[in-house]
């Protein structure tokens, strides 16, 4: 079902899970710190809870409590990295205490990045969100919401905006390391 930014916003205060577009492909997301909510969203997925998921934000600082992003030997490099709009870069960062272990799964680390797409930034406000991509295990990622209700079914939530105009989706960094992961 396609819903208006407004009513996603909605959706996602209620504990919701919704569809939404990102910079190259349409996203799952709920809110990071609702446990059922991110159990119904993995479930969709058919995701162990072990990979982990991605958090995205409007601003690096959103992720303060949550990793270990300032002070670091690699923190200008990744704060940078998130200045240009025309590239969308995931950093894996070490988690600290305040993260739930439901996203970050077995890891210390978790991904975050910060979204320069319009609507990415209105959901998140001033906090974070999931997002993982809209497409079950294995499939290839929903680019529409017409493909996300041919995976999920007409129920799930989409919000129909464009996609954020890159081809592929993010890449995935190791902040700690320097290695691209994808």
């Amino acid at each position: 079902m396609n819903i208006s930014l407004q009513q996603a916003q909605q959706r996602l205060a209620q504990g919701e899970v919704i569809a939404y577009p990102t910079e190259a492909v349409f996203g799952l997301g709920c809110d990071p710190f609702n446990l059922s909510a991110v159990t119904r969203l993995l479930a969709l997925k058919q995701r162990p809870l072990e990979k982990g998921l991605i958090l995205v934000a409007a601003q690096a600082q959103a992720f303060a409590d949550l990793t270990c992003l300032y002070q670091q030997a690699w923190s200008d490099k990744v704060l940078a990295s998130w200045q240009d709009p025309a590239q969308a870069i995931t950093w894996l960062l070490p988690k600290t205490a305040a993260c739930p272990d439901w996203i970050s799964g077995q890891h210390a680390t978790v991904a975050v990045r910060v979204s320069h797409h319009p609507q990415v930034r209105a959901l998140c406000g001033e906090g974070v969100l999931v997002s993982t991509s809209a497409n079950p295990a294995s499939a290839e990622p929903a680019r529409d919401c017409h493909q996300v209700a041919a995976y999920f079914g007409q129920a799930l939530p989409c919000l129909a905006a464009p996609l954020g105009g890159l081809a592929q989706p993010s890449q995935i960094w190791d902040a700690q390391s320097g290695t691209r992961l994808r």
